[in-house]
Protein backbone atom coordinates (compact mmCIF):
# COMPACT_ATOMS: atom_id res chain seq x y z
CA UNK A 1 0.00 0.00 0.00
CA UNK A 2 1.74 3.44 -1.18
CA UNK A 3 2.29 5.63 1.93
CA UNK A 4 0.23 8.80 1.95
CA UNK A 5 1.97 12.31 1.14
CA UNK A 6 3.55 14.11 4.12
CA UNK A 7 2.22 17.75 4.53
CA UNK A 8 5.10 20.02 5.99
CA UNK A 9 5.82 23.82 6.85
CA UNK A 10 8.48 25.72 6.76
CA UNK A 11 8.73 29.45 7.82
CA UNK A 12 11.15 31.43 6.13
CA UNK A 13 10.58 34.50 7.83
CA UNK A 14 8.81 35.97 10.02
CA UNK A 15 8.97 33.64 13.25
CA UNK A 16 11.56 34.99 16.26
CA UNK A 17 10.97 38.67 15.02
CA UNK A 18 8.06 40.58 13.79
CA UNK A 19 7.89 41.10 9.93
CA UNK A 20 9.31 39.80 6.98
CA UNK A 21 6.94 37.25 6.97
CA UNK A 22 6.78 33.97 4.63
CA UNK A 23 5.61 30.86 5.11
CA UNK A 24 6.19 27.68 2.87
CA UNK A 25 3.90 24.31 2.72
CA UNK A 26 5.23 21.36 0.92
CA UNK A 27 2.67 18.23 -0.25
CA UNK A 28 4.63 15.04 -0.99
CA UNK A 29 7.38 12.88 -0.11
CA UNK A 30 11.61 14.01 0.64
CA UNK A 31 12.22 13.25 -2.96
CA UNK A 32 9.71 15.59 -4.22
CA UNK A 33 6.94 17.93 -3.03
CA UNK A 34 4.44 20.44 -4.59
CA UNK A 35 5.35 23.88 -2.56
CA UNK A 36 2.73 26.73 -1.72
CA UNK A 37 4.05 29.96 -0.14
CA UNK A 38 1.98 32.48 1.71
CA UNK A 39 3.39 36.11 2.16
CA UNK A 40 6.17 37.60 1.02
CA UNK A 41 7.27 40.42 3.21
CA UNK A 42 9.73 43.05 4.20
CA UNK A 43 10.68 44.55 7.73
CA UNK A 44 12.81 48.16 7.50
CA UNK A 45 16.00 48.66 8.42
CA UNK A 46 17.54 50.27 11.53
CA UNK A 47 19.91 53.08 10.56
CA UNK A 48 22.32 52.70 13.83
CA UNK A 49 22.94 48.74 12.89
CA UNK A 50 22.17 48.73 9.43
CA UNK A 51 23.01 52.51 8.13
CA UNK A 52 21.77 52.86 4.32
CA UNK A 53 19.40 49.62 3.99
CA UNK A 54 15.74 50.64 3.44
CA UNK A 55 14.32 46.90 3.34
CA UNK A 56 14.83 43.87 5.01
CA UNK A 57 13.69 40.35 3.16
CA UNK A 58 13.61 36.76 3.40
CA UNK A 59 15.94 34.87 1.53
CA UNK A 60 14.16 32.98 -1.06
CA UNK A 61 17.23 31.06 -2.04
CA UNK A 62 15.08 27.40 -1.83
CA UNK A 63 12.22 28.65 -3.38
CA UNK A 64 14.43 29.43 -6.77
CA UNK A 65 15.61 26.22 -6.55
CA UNK A 66 12.24 24.74 -5.87
CA UNK A 67 11.06 27.11 -8.28
CA UNK A 68 9.15 24.28 -10.88
CA UNK A 69 7.23 22.75 -7.46
CA UNK A 70 6.47 25.82 -6.53
CA UNK A 71 2.42 26.01 -7.39
CA UNK A 72 1.63 30.15 -6.15
CA UNK A 73 1.95 32.11 -3.35
CA UNK A 74 -0.92 33.27 -1.93
CA UNK A 75 -1.65 36.17 -0.05
CA UNK A 76 -3.27 37.04 3.56
CA UNK A 77 -3.43 40.56 3.40
CA UNK A 78 -1.48 44.14 2.12
CA UNK A 79 0.43 45.37 4.73
CA UNK A 80 4.18 45.80 4.09
CA UNK A 81 5.30 43.16 6.04
CA UNK A 82 2.82 40.52 4.24
CA UNK A 83 3.45 41.55 0.51
CA UNK A 84 6.12 44.38 0.38
CA UNK A 85 9.50 42.13 -0.82
CA UNK A 86 7.02 40.85 -3.70
CA UNK A 87 8.12 43.80 -6.86
CA UNK A 88 11.99 42.65 -5.68
CA UNK A 89 11.66 38.70 -5.26
CA UNK A 90 8.92 37.53 -8.01
CA UNK A 91 10.86 38.11 -10.87
CA UNK A 92 13.11 35.05 -9.30
CA UNK A 93 10.00 32.99 -9.09
CA UNK A 94 7.62 34.04 -11.57
CA UNK A 95 4.99 32.16 -9.95
CA UNK A 96 1.16 32.76 -9.71
CA UNK A 97 0.07 35.23 -7.27
CA UNK A 98 -3.46 35.35 -5.31
CA UNK A 99 -5.22 37.57 -3.13
CA UNK A 100 -8.28 39.11 -2.70
CA UNK A 101 -9.23 42.61 -4.24
CA UNK A 102 -8.13 44.87 -2.20
CA UNK A 103 -4.93 43.77 -1.93
CA UNK A 104 -4.32 43.33 -5.61
CA UNK A 105 -5.71 47.06 -6.02
CA UNK A 106 -3.68 48.16 -3.90
CA UNK A 107 -0.35 46.04 -5.03
CA UNK A 108 -1.20 47.41 -8.21
CA UNK A 109 -1.28 51.05 -7.48
CA UNK A 110 2.69 50.19 -5.43
CA UNK A 111 3.81 48.55 -8.57
CA UNK A 112 2.27 51.99 -10.29
CA UNK A 113 4.18 53.93 -8.36
CA UNK A 114 7.70 52.50 -8.51
CA UNK A 115 9.68 52.95 -10.83
CA UNK A 116 10.72 50.09 -13.27
CA UNK A 117 8.31 47.39 -11.69
CA UNK A 118 7.55 44.39 -13.11
CA UNK A 119 4.39 43.10 -14.76
CA UNK A 120 3.26 41.66 -11.87
CA UNK A 121 -0.08 39.24 -12.69
CA UNK A 122 -2.17 38.98 -10.02
CA UNK A 123 -5.61 36.59 -9.48
CA UNK A 124 -8.28 37.85 -7.83
CA UNK A 125 -9.97 35.64 -5.17
CA UNK A 126 -13.25 36.63 -3.62
CA UNK A 127 -13.53 36.98 -0.04
CA UNK A 128 -14.68 33.55 1.53
CA UNK A 129 -13.82 32.13 -2.03
CA UNK A 130 -11.46 29.03 -2.64
CA UNK A 131 -8.96 28.45 -5.15
CA UNK A 132 -7.06 25.14 -6.35
CA UNK A 133 -3.62 25.49 -6.00
CA UNK A 134 -1.69 22.40 -7.71
CA UNK A 135 -2.89 20.08 -5.29
CA UNK A 136 -3.76 22.62 -2.32
CA UNK A 137 -6.72 23.82 -2.14
CA UNK A 138 -7.24 27.24 -0.35
CA UNK A 139 -10.33 28.93 1.30
CA UNK A 140 -10.09 32.84 1.98
CA UNK A 141 -11.79 33.16 5.78
CA UNK A 142 -12.57 36.66 6.19
CA UNK A 143 -10.90 38.08 9.47
CA UNK A 144 -10.80 41.44 11.44
CA UNK A 145 -7.85 43.50 10.95
CA UNK A 146 -6.15 46.91 10.80
CA UNK A 147 -6.91 46.47 6.56
CA UNK A 148 -9.42 45.64 4.43
CA UNK A 149 -9.54 41.81 3.58
CA UNK A 150 -7.91 40.67 5.74
CA UNK A 151 -7.83 36.33 5.60
CA UNK A 152 -7.19 33.57 7.45
CA UNK A 153 -6.20 31.23 5.21
CA UNK A 154 -7.74 27.38 5.36
CA UNK A 155 -5.38 24.89 3.66
CA UNK A 156 -7.04 22.33 2.50
CA UNK A 157 -5.11 19.03 1.22
CA UNK A 158 -5.06 15.12 1.12
CA UNK A 159 -3.03 15.21 4.39
CA UNK A 160 -5.24 17.24 6.53
CA UNK A 161 -6.56 20.68 6.88
CA UNK A 162 -4.34 23.63 8.42
CA UNK A 163 -5.30 27.05 9.45
CA UNK A 164 -2.70 30.07 8.36
CA UNK A 165 -4.49 32.73 10.45
CA UNK A 166 -2.53 35.83 8.95
CA UNK A 167 -3.02 38.75 10.94
CA UNK A 168 -6.26 39.04 12.72
CA UNK A 169 -8.27 39.64 16.22
CA UNK A 170 -12.01 39.29 17.09
CA UNK A 171 -13.69 42.63 16.75
CA UNK A 172 -17.16 42.40 17.06
CA UNK A 173 -18.04 46.31 15.62
CA UNK A 174 -15.42 46.92 13.27
CA UNK A 175 -15.80 50.00 11.40
CA UNK A 176 -15.55 48.78 7.76
CA UNK A 177 -15.13 44.81 6.14
CA UNK A 178 -16.80 41.69 7.75
CA UNK A 179 -16.07 40.95 11.53
CA UNK A 180 -13.97 37.53 12.00
CA UNK A 181 -15.99 34.79 10.60
CA UNK A 182 -16.67 32.98 13.38
CA UNK A 183 -19.24 30.14 12.00
CA UNK A 184 -16.80 29.40 9.51
CA UNK A 185 -14.40 29.14 12.26
CA UNK A 186 -16.69 26.60 14.29
CA UNK A 187 -17.55 24.86 11.21
CA UNK A 188 -13.54 24.18 10.39
CA UNK A 189 -12.96 22.76 13.82
CA UNK A 190 -15.84 20.34 13.74
CA UNK A 191 -14.40 18.99 10.46
CA UNK A 192 -11.19 18.94 11.84
CA UNK A 193 -8.12 21.15 11.72
CA UNK A 194 -4.71 19.40 11.65
CA UNK A 195 -2.81 22.57 12.19
CA UNK A 196 -2.81 26.12 13.49
CA UNK A 197 -0.25 28.34 12.49
CA UNK A 198 -1.16 31.36 14.69
CA UNK A 199 -0.48 35.11 15.14
CA UNK A 200 1.28 35.78 18.42
CA UNK A 201 2.24 39.53 18.48
CA UNK A 202 0.03 40.10 21.41
CA UNK A 203 0.34 36.76 22.73
CA UNK A 204 1.76 38.47 26.41
CA UNK A 205 -1.53 40.82 26.50
CA UNK A 206 -4.41 39.95 28.73
CA UNK A 207 -8.12 40.58 27.71
CA UNK A 208 -8.79 41.67 24.80
CA UNK A 209 -8.29 44.30 22.11
CA UNK A 210 -11.04 46.97 21.69
CA UNK A 211 -12.91 47.71 19.04
CA UNK A 212 -12.52 49.98 16.19
CA UNK A 213 -15.44 51.79 17.08
CA UNK A 214 -14.46 52.60 20.06
CA UNK A 215 -11.42 54.27 18.96
CA UNK A 216 -14.18 56.14 15.94
CA UNK A 217 -16.45 57.77 18.97
CA UNK A 218 -12.71 59.10 20.41
CA UNK A 219 -11.60 60.72 17.65
CA UNK A 220 -15.10 62.32 16.72
CA UNK A 221 -15.33 63.80 20.60
CA UNK A 222 -11.33 64.88 20.25
CA UNK A 223 -11.59 66.50 16.99
CA UNK A 224 -15.16 68.31 18.08
CA UNK A 225 -12.87 69.45 21.09
CA UNK A 226 -10.46 70.86 19.06
CA UNK A 227 -9.90 74.93 19.04
CA UNK A 228 -7.09 75.42 15.78
CA UNK A 229 -5.82 72.82 13.43
CA UNK A 230 -6.07 69.58 13.47
CA UNK A 231 -3.51 66.73 12.54
CA UNK A 232 -3.87 63.09 12.25
CA UNK A 233 -1.39 60.75 11.69
CA UNK A 234 -1.70 56.88 11.66
CA UNK A 235 -0.68 53.83 8.91
CA UNK A 236 -2.07 54.74 5.46
CA UNK A 237 -3.15 51.11 5.22
CA UNK A 238 -5.74 51.54 7.68
CA UNK A 239 -8.64 52.26 6.28
CA UNK A 240 -11.44 52.05 8.49
CA UNK A 241 -9.10 54.74 10.85
CA UNK A 242 -9.20 57.10 8.07
CA UNK A 243 -13.18 56.75 7.27
CA UNK A 244 -13.20 56.99 10.98
CA UNK A 245 -10.98 60.10 10.89
CA UNK A 246 -12.95 61.64 7.72
CA UNK A 247 -16.38 61.02 10.21
CA UNK A 248 -14.87 63.20 12.95
CA UNK A 249 -14.20 65.84 10.66
CA UNK A 250 -17.49 65.40 8.94
CA UNK A 251 -18.85 65.90 12.73
CA UNK A 252 -16.94 68.78 13.48
CA UNK A 253 -17.64 70.77 9.76
CA UNK A 254 -13.86 70.24 8.81
CA UNK A 255 -12.88 69.55 5.56
CA UNK A 256 -10.17 66.60 5.42
CA UNK A 257 -6.59 67.41 3.52
CA UNK A 258 -5.09 64.42 2.87
CA UNK A 259 -1.01 64.91 2.98
CA UNK A 260 1.71 62.11 1.78
CA UNK A 261 2.09 59.94 -1.02
CA UNK A 262 1.63 56.67 0.45
CA UNK A 263 -1.93 58.01 1.82
CA UNK A 264 -3.17 59.31 -1.29
CA UNK A 265 -2.58 55.61 -2.89
CA UNK A 266 -4.61 53.99 -0.14
CA UNK A 267 -7.25 56.62 -0.04
CA UNK A 268 -7.27 56.01 -4.29
CA UNK A 269 -7.38 52.49 -4.04
CA UNK A 270 -10.55 52.24 -1.00
CA UNK A 271 -12.27 54.28 -2.43
CA UNK A 272 -12.26 52.41 -6.16
CA UNK A 273 -12.85 49.72 -4.00
CA UNK A 274 -15.85 50.70 -2.20
CA UNK A 275 -14.54 50.97 0.99
CA UNK A 276 -15.05 54.80 1.33
CA UNK A 277 -18.66 54.79 -0.40
CA UNK A 278 -20.70 57.91 0.95
CA UNK A 279 -17.56 59.35 2.34
CA UNK A 280 -16.62 62.99 1.79
CA UNK A 281 -14.17 63.96 -0.85
CA UNK A 282 -10.92 65.09 0.41
CA UNK A 283 -8.86 68.34 -0.60
CA UNK A 284 -5.27 68.35 -1.82
CA UNK A 285 -2.67 70.30 0.23
CA UNK A 286 -2.38 73.32 -1.75
CA UNK A 287 -6.00 74.14 -0.04
CA UNK A 288 -4.66 73.65 3.38
CA UNK A 289 -3.25 77.08 4.10
CA UNK A 290 -6.57 78.95 2.46
CA UNK A 291 -8.83 77.15 5.07
CA UNK A 292 -9.72 78.94 8.06
CA UNK A 293 -7.96 77.53 11.02
CA UNK A 294 -11.09 75.57 12.81
CA UNK A 295 -12.17 74.22 9.37
CA UNK A 296 -9.37 71.83 7.99
CA UNK A 297 -7.90 68.42 9.47
CA UNK A 298 -4.70 67.37 7.89
CA UNK A 299 -4.53 63.76 7.52
CA UNK A 300 -0.73 62.99 7.19
CA UNK A 301 2.04 60.08 6.79
CA UNK A 302 4.51 59.18 9.09
CA UNK A 303 3.06 58.21 12.07
CA UNK A 304 6.73 56.17 12.62
CA UNK A 305 8.68 59.38 12.50
CA UNK A 306 9.87 58.51 8.60
CA UNK A 307 12.50 61.35 8.03
CA UNK A 308 10.61 61.89 4.44
CA UNK A 309 7.35 61.27 5.85
CA UNK A 310 4.89 64.25 5.81
CA UNK A 311 5.10 64.74 9.78
CA UNK A 312 8.38 64.84 9.91
CA UNK A 313 8.90 67.29 7.14
CA UNK A 314 5.93 69.23 9.09
CA UNK A 315 7.48 69.47 12.46
CA UNK A 316 10.97 70.36 11.06
CA UNK A 317 9.05 73.21 9.65
CA UNK A 318 10.09 72.76 5.94
CA UNK A 319 6.65 71.63 4.42
CA UNK A 320 5.96 73.68 1.36
CA UNK A 321 2.08 73.89 2.13
CA UNK A 322 1.43 72.82 6.06
CA UNK A 323 2.34 74.11 9.07
CA UNK A 324 1.13 73.74 12.70
CA UNK A 325 1.19 76.91 15.50
CA UNK A 326 0.50 77.05 18.69
CA UNK A 327 -3.17 75.68 19.79
CA UNK A 328 -3.02 73.41 17.00
CA UNK A 329 -3.01 69.82 18.06
CA UNK A 330 -1.51 66.47 16.68
CA UNK A 331 -3.56 63.26 17.22
CA UNK A 332 -1.00 59.86 16.74
CA UNK A 333 -3.93 57.05 16.05
CA UNK A 334 -1.25 54.67 16.30
CA UNK A 335 1.45 52.68 17.84
CA UNK A 336 5.23 53.21 17.72
CA UNK A 337 6.83 50.39 16.25
CA UNK A 338 9.76 48.75 18.38
CA UNK A 339 12.98 50.51 17.18
CA UNK A 340 11.37 53.78 16.36
CA UNK A 341 11.06 55.30 19.70
CA UNK A 342 13.29 57.71 18.58
CA UNK A 343 12.24 59.25 15.61
CA UNK A 344 8.66 58.98 16.66
CA UNK A 345 10.22 61.08 19.79
CA UNK A 346 12.09 63.67 18.11
CA UNK A 347 9.09 64.56 16.08
CA UNK A 348 6.62 65.02 18.74
CA UNK A 349 9.80 66.98 20.74
CA UNK A 350 9.72 69.47 17.69
CA UNK A 351 5.86 69.75 17.93
CA UNK A 352 5.87 70.38 21.45
CA UNK A 353 8.52 73.16 20.81
CA UNK A 354 6.31 74.75 18.27
CA UNK A 355 3.55 74.82 20.91
CA UNK A 356 1.29 72.02 19.16
CA UNK A 357 -0.54 70.05 21.58
CA UNK A 358 0.06 66.23 21.55
CA UNK A 359 -2.39 63.43 21.90
CA UNK A 360 -1.24 60.03 21.41
CA UNK A 361 -2.66 56.27 22.72
CA UNK A 362 -1.06 57.09 26.11
CA UNK A 363 -3.92 59.59 26.75
CA UNK A 364 -6.88 58.49 24.77
CA UNK A 365 -8.18 55.71 22.97
CA UNK A 366 -6.91 56.61 19.81
CA UNK A 367 -5.66 53.04 18.54
CA UNK A 368 -6.07 49.81 18.70
CA UNK A 369 -4.54 46.82 18.04
CA UNK A 370 -5.11 44.38 14.93
CA UNK A 371 -4.16 41.60 16.45
CA UNK A 372 -5.52 39.43 19.09
CA UNK A 373 -4.91 39.27 22.65
CA UNK A 374 -4.81 36.00 25.12
CA UNK A 375 -8.61 35.90 25.55
CA UNK A 376 -9.20 36.40 21.60
CA UNK A 377 -6.38 33.42 21.23
CA UNK A 378 -8.37 30.88 23.45
CA UNK A 379 -10.94 31.87 21.62
CA UNK A 380 -9.98 30.51 18.36
CA UNK A 381 -8.75 27.45 19.35
CA UNK A 382 -11.86 26.57 21.11
CA UNK A 383 -13.51 27.16 18.14
CA UNK A 384 -11.09 25.74 15.69
CA UNK A 385 -10.07 22.28 18.18
CA UNK A 386 -6.17 22.06 16.21
CA UNK A 387 -4.53 18.58 17.05
CA UNK A 388 -0.89 20.72 16.54
CA UNK A 389 -0.66 24.65 16.95
CA UNK A 390 2.63 26.31 15.91
CA UNK A 391 2.92 30.08 16.98
CA UNK A 392 4.48 32.44 14.48
CA UNK A 393 4.37 36.14 13.87
CA UNK A 394 6.29 36.90 16.91
CA UNK A 395 9.51 37.38 18.95
CA UNK A 396 10.98 34.84 20.85
CA UNK A 397 8.75 35.88 24.19
CA UNK A 398 5.71 36.28 22.27
CA UNK A 399 5.85 32.67 20.86
CA UNK A 400 6.85 31.21 24.18
CA UNK A 401 3.31 32.56 25.71
CA UNK A 402 0.90 32.27 22.31
CA UNK A 403 3.01 28.18 23.02
CA UNK A 404 2.16 28.23 26.69
CA UNK A 405 -1.20 29.47 26.47
CA UNK A 406 -1.70 26.73 24.42
CA UNK A 407 -1.23 23.97 25.92
CA UNK A 408 -3.09 25.25 29.02
CA UNK A 409 -5.75 25.14 26.85
CA UNK A 410 -5.83 21.75 25.94
CA UNK A 411 -3.80 21.38 22.80
CA UNK A 412 -2.74 18.42 21.95
CA UNK A 413 0.45 19.05 20.87
CA UNK A 414 2.45 22.39 20.57
CA UNK A 415 5.25 23.01 18.73
CA UNK A 416 7.72 26.55 18.63
CA UNK A 417 9.98 26.83 15.59
CA UNK A 418 12.50 29.07 13.60
CA UNK A 419 12.56 30.21 10.65
CA UNK A 420 14.24 27.33 8.42
CA UNK A 421 12.79 24.56 10.48
CA UNK A 422 11.12 21.78 8.22
CA UNK A 423 8.39 20.66 10.18
CA UNK A 424 6.13 17.47 9.37
CA UNK A 425 2.34 18.42 10.48
CA UNK A 426 1.11 14.81 9.17
CA UNK A 427 0.37 12.30 8.85
CA UNK A 428 1.65 10.59 11.69
CA UNK A 429 3.27 12.48 14.94
CA UNK A 430 4.42 16.25 14.33
CA UNK A 431 8.08 17.77 14.72
CA UNK A 432 11.11 19.47 13.38
CA UNK A 433 12.58 16.57 10.27
CA UNK A 434 15.08 18.56 8.81
CA UNK A 435 16.28 22.19 7.89
CA UNK A 436 15.51 24.59 4.53
CA UNK A 437 17.77 27.50 3.77
CA UNK A 438 16.54 30.52 5.26
CA UNK A 439 18.50 34.05 5.60
CA UNK A 440 17.99 37.81 4.29
CA UNK A 441 18.27 40.43 2.52
CA UNK A 442 18.87 43.70 1.91
CA UNK A 443 17.58 45.85 0.01
CA UNK A 444 20.44 48.76 -0.63
CA UNK A 445 19.49 51.35 -2.99
CA UNK A 446 18.12 49.74 -6.26
CA UNK A 447 20.61 46.51 -4.94
CA UNK A 448 19.78 43.45 -3.14
CA UNK A 449 22.50 42.26 -1.15
CA UNK A 450 23.13 38.96 0.75
CA UNK A 451 23.26 39.87 4.69
CA UNK A 452 26.64 38.84 4.61
CA UNK A 453 27.73 41.10 1.95
CA UNK A 454 30.99 43.49 2.04
CA UNK A 455 29.44 46.60 1.72
CA UNK A 456 26.75 46.15 4.60
CA UNK A 457 29.40 44.79 7.31
CA UNK A 458 31.95 47.80 6.14
CA UNK A 459 29.74 50.64 6.12
CA UNK A 460 28.73 49.79 9.83
CA UNK A 461 32.16 49.62 10.72
CA UNK A 462 32.91 52.93 9.30
CA UNK A 463 29.38 54.40 10.77
CA UNK A 464 31.29 52.96 14.16
CA UNK A 465 34.74 54.59 13.80
CA UNK A 466 35.20 56.14 10.05
CA UNK A 467 38.02 55.63 7.98
CA UNK A 468 41.44 56.38 7.23
CA UNK A 469 42.69 56.67 3.40
CA UNK A 470 46.35 56.88 2.05
CA UNK A 471 47.80 57.11 -1.14
CA UNK A 472 51.51 57.01 -1.63
CA UNK A 473 54.00 57.07 -4.63
CA UNK A 474 56.59 55.04 -4.79
CA UNK A 475 59.89 54.75 -7.01
CA UNK A 476 60.61 51.59 -8.56
CA UNK A 477 63.68 51.66 -6.57
CA UNK A 478 61.33 51.52 -3.11
CA UNK A 479 61.77 55.06 -2.19
CA UNK A 480 59.16 57.67 -1.24
CA UNK A 481 58.46 59.66 -4.67
CA UNK A 482 56.35 62.17 -2.67
CA UNK A 483 54.43 62.63 0.20
CA UNK A 484 51.84 60.20 1.08
CA UNK A 485 48.51 62.14 1.18
CA UNK A 486 46.39 61.27 4.26
CA UNK A 487 42.57 61.75 3.99
CA UNK A 488 40.43 61.02 7.26
CA UNK A 489 36.64 60.67 7.30
CA UNK A 490 34.72 60.61 10.60
CA UNK A 491 37.63 60.43 12.69
CA UNK A 492 38.31 63.35 15.07
CA UNK A 493 40.71 65.83 14.72
CA UNK A 494 42.98 65.93 17.24
CA UNK A 495 43.38 63.34 20.52
CA UNK A 496 43.48 63.86 24.25
CA UNK A 497 47.00 66.25 24.35
CA UNK A 498 45.72 68.12 21.01
CA UNK A 499 47.84 66.90 18.28
CA UNK A 500 46.47 66.28 15.05
CA UNK A 501 45.45 63.12 14.05
CA UNK A 502 46.53 63.99 10.18
CA UNK A 503 50.20 64.35 11.53
CA UNK A 504 49.88 61.52 13.58
CA UNK A 505 48.82 59.09 11.09
CA UNK A 506 51.56 60.97 8.37
CA UNK A 507 54.64 60.24 10.68
CA UNK A 508 53.30 56.45 11.14
CA UNK A 509 53.25 55.79 7.62
CA UNK A 510 56.32 57.24 6.44
CA UNK A 511 58.26 55.75 9.82
CA UNK A 512 56.70 52.67 8.48
CA UNK A 513 57.60 52.42 4.95
CA UNK A 514 61.62 53.80 5.93
CA UNK A 515 61.46 50.80 8.39
CA UNK A 516 60.93 47.79 5.55
CA UNK A 517 63.38 46.43 4.02
CA UNK A 518 63.75 47.35 0.39
CA UNK A 519 62.27 44.51 -1.36
CA UNK A 520 59.03 44.70 0.43
CA UNK A 521 58.81 48.65 -0.02
CA UNK A 522 58.68 47.62 -3.82
CA UNK A 523 56.18 45.18 -2.96
CA UNK A 524 52.64 46.76 -3.46
CA UNK A 525 50.51 44.48 -1.64
CA UNK A 526 53.15 44.17 0.78
CA UNK A 527 53.70 47.51 1.71
CA UNK A 528 49.91 48.84 1.34
CA UNK A 529 49.32 45.57 3.70
CA UNK A 530 52.42 46.95 6.45
CA UNK A 531 51.04 50.92 6.12
CA UNK A 532 47.49 49.47 6.71
CA UNK A 533 47.96 47.79 10.08
CA UNK A 534 50.39 50.91 11.38
CA UNK A 535 47.62 53.57 10.81
CA UNK A 536 45.10 50.89 12.30
CA UNK A 537 47.39 50.78 15.48
CA UNK A 538 48.47 54.24 15.66
CA UNK A 539 45.14 55.77 15.68
CA UNK A 540 43.55 53.02 17.85
CA UNK A 541 46.67 53.96 20.61
CA UNK A 542 45.23 57.85 20.20
CA UNK A 543 41.39 57.10 20.28
CA UNK A 544 40.79 53.98 21.21
CA UNK A 545 39.07 52.38 18.37
CA UNK A 546 40.30 50.66 15.30
CA UNK A 547 38.79 51.84 11.61
CA UNK A 548 38.78 50.92 8.48
CA UNK A 549 42.11 51.72 6.40
CA UNK A 550 42.36 51.96 2.49
CA UNK A 551 46.07 52.01 1.29
CA UNK A 552 46.28 53.22 -2.39
CA UNK A 553 50.35 52.31 -4.04
CA UNK A 554 50.87 53.82 -6.71
CA UNK A 555 54.58 52.99 -8.50
CA UNK A 556 55.82 55.96 -10.91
Amino acid sequence: MARPDELVFAPLGGVGEIGMNLSIYGLGNRHQRAWLAVDLGVSFGDEEHLPGIDLIMPDISFLEKERKNLMGLVLTHAHEDHFGAIIDLWPKLQCPIYATKFSAALFEAKCAAERGAPNIPVTVVPSGGRVDVGPFNVEFIPVAHSIPEAHALAIHTEAGTVLHTGDWKIDPTPTLGAPTDERRLRELGEQGVLALIGDSTNAVRDGRSPSEAEVARTIIDLVKAAKGRVAVTTFASNVARIKAVAEAAKAADREVVVVGRAMERVVQVARETGYLDGVQNFRSPEVYGHLPQDKVLALCTGSQGEPRAALARIANDDHPEITLNRGDSVIFSSRTIPGNEKAVGSIINNLVLQGVEIITDRDHLVHVSGHPRRDELRDLISWVKPQLLIPVHGEALHLHEHAKLARAAGVPRVLVCRNGDLVKLGPGDPGIVGEVPSGRLYKDGMILEDAKSRAVVERRRMAFSGCAFVAIAMTEQGELADDPEVDLVGIPDKNRAGEAFDDIVFDAVVSTIEGLPRPRRRDPDALAESVRRAVRAVINEHWGKKPPCLVHVLTV
